[in-house]
């Protein structure tokens, strides 16, 4: 399957659909943190690895984070709105520069980790869309 990037238009903020429930039905919990966790080391290896934790115990934490978000949005538990409350992760990501660029290699690392999973094309599809579209919302530098 191909993972297309599509273009990121400044102020421009697409609709974003939630990625089919089967990604979570699936993979399952582990299955989901191991791809948060997956995609993650290859983040810290990346151009883009100075917007993440350099400390190890900081570094598992944000995976946590990361994984409770995507369990959540996939119908699995609602763990990140018990740990961390509402999402809000516009505002959560505010601190941190990133550019139209970061965005390109975080969706690039995503779609290494994409590439090696065992999910069927509408799947991987939804999950993508959803990932395509949400990280255009976090871009807040030009």
């Amino acid at each position: 399957m191909e993972f297309e990037i599509t273009k990121y238009y400044k102020g421009v903020r697409p609709g974003v659909t939630l990625p089919s429930s089967q990604m979570f039905q699936i993979l399952k919990e582990d299955g989901m943190r191991k791809m948060v966790s997956d995609h993650y080391d290859l983040i810290v290896q990346s151009s883009i690895k100075d917007l993440f934790p350099k400390n190890p115990i900081k570094l598992e934490k944000a995976k946590e984070h990361s994984a409770d978000f995507f369990i959540q949005i996939c119908g699995g538990p609602d763990y990140f709105n018990q740990h961390r409350g509402k999402p809000q992760l516009n505002r959560r990501h505010r601190p941190f520069t990133i550019t139209a660029e970061a965005r390109i290699e975080w969706l690039n690392c995503y779609k290494q980790v994409l590439s090696k999973l065992d999910l069927p094309d509408e799947v991987l599809k939804s999950f993508w869309k959803y990932l395509d579209d949400f990280s255009k919302w976090m871009v807040n530098s030009y």
